[in-house]
């Protein structure tokens, strides 16, 4: 009698799931993750690199006016560059950065090199004006990591399209893992636990269990890591993690300050609006001022109340003219869906839960690199172990 084919069941149609797309975005997974293991602690590798530049060695009593120090410094980089901001820390050892940024608008090239004219960061000592050091940010390592990470080097709305839905098939992949994952019994439980491994256990076996055991302990990493890197790709997301944490559809209500334009002499208003600054928030780590683009547009103030750590920041915007506070709004004023929104970096890379959070971020993606690899060897594995059965 012929024997009857045995019925495929649900876990046989999910691995076929969760093998081809492995196969569709395991690539982009695999750059993901490296990428994120690369970008984790650049904060912390590029301020030791760049020490000589970040430090004052024997600090004054008094700084500079921001005022004068933004056009002393504009006047040795000459007119090419044109200073679009300033980020003052709060601390008295370290030097003023200022950045100059500027994107090529005209340009038709779908690539991150060919959109931006220039990215530099001006390091100055706020005591003597002296520049200690100019970095080409647009060139800079961890900045061609970030924007690979971000947009593959792409055009934004192309490269983040791209990394969006290759993510969110690695969190489908993710949860079907999981379900081929989960043991039938007690004795099949103990194996998906721990590693098991003797001295006659196989590489296959090994790295079977290395894909299934590891991936299931960094499984609620990995899924806040993609959750986080999809708020940025899709519009559509950030709303509904918007709308879920704010209990809200009202989106929220967001000033912009406008400036009086005046034919009274025009007083040095980015030293007032710093002034004001640094007495509303006294114990912020570091401020950063930008002025306005045309001539009705207000200066503004970001205010990062924790080091390397954006989650808690404030707001204010005031007249280009006269200084004057015309919008202000600090991290109290936020409801929930904007302070998750506002977190999302933070958590994306750790960096919420400091040291401790950015190495569990590490691990978490240098494991999500791991996963496409060793997936692609057992799935190599068995076609290989086929074609030898049938010689």
């Amino acid at each position: 009698m012929l024997k009857k084919k045995k019925k495929k069941g649900i876990k046989h149609w999910i691995g076929k799931i969760h093998l081809w797309l492995g196969m569709t975005s395991g690539l982009i997974v695999l750059l993901l993750s490296v990428t994120g293991c690369l970008y984790v602690f650049s904060v912390e590798i590029t301020n030791v690199l760049r020490s000589d530049a970040m430090y004052v060695t024997a600090p004054a009593t008094h700084t500079i006016p921001v005022s004068q120090l933004w056009e002393n410094t504009q006047k040795e980089i000459g007119n090419d560059l044109k200073i679009a901001s300033v980020n003052v820390y709060n601390q008295p050892d370290k030097t003023w950065i200022f950045t100059c940024f500027k994107r090529n608008e005209k340009a038709e090239s779908i690539f991150y090199f060919g959109n931006i004219d220039y990215y530099k960061r001006i390091y100055v000592n706020p005591y003597t004006g002296k520049i200690q050091g100019i970095y080409d940010e647009k060139t800079d390592f961890f900045n061609i990591v970030k924007f690979i990470h971000w947009s593959l080097l792409l055009d934004i709305p192309i490269g983040q399209q791209i990394i969006g839905w290759s993510t969110f098939i690695f969190v489908i992949m993710l949860i079907t893992g999981i379900i081929l994952w989960w043991p039938k019994n007690k004795a099949a439980r103990k194996q998906r636990f721990k590693f098991q491994w003797k001295k006659d256990t196989q590489w296959k076996r090994k790295n079977y269990d290395i894909h299934n055991i590891f991936g299931f302990y960094i499984a609620a990493i990995a899924l806040v890591i993609a959750f986080t890197g999809m708020i940025w790709a899709f519009s559509w997301f950030q709303s509904i993690v918007y709308v879920a944490g704010s209990g809200s559809l009202t989106p929220p209500d967001i000033k912009q300050g406008t400036s009086v334009i005046t034919t009274a002499p025009k007083v040095s208003a980015i030293d007032s609006a710093f002034v004001k600054v640094k007495q509303k928030h006294l114990t912020a780590d570091a401020f950063n001022l930008s002025m306005p683009a045309d001539s009705t547009g207000a200066i503004s103030a970001y205010i990062q109340q924790y080091r390397d750590a954006y989650y808690v920041n404030h707001s204010m915007q005031f007249d280009q003219y006269s200084g004057k506070l015309l919008v202000e709004r600090n991290q109290d004023a936020k409801n929930f869906g904007e302070k998750l929104i506002t977190a999302n970096y933070d958590i994306h890379v750790g960096a919420i839960l400091g040291i401790p959070g950015k190495i569990m971020a590490f691990i978490g993606s240098f494991i999500c690199g791991m996963l496409p690899v060793t997936g692609f060897l057992i799935w190599y594995g068995r076609k290989f172990k086929k074609k030898t059965n049938k010689r």
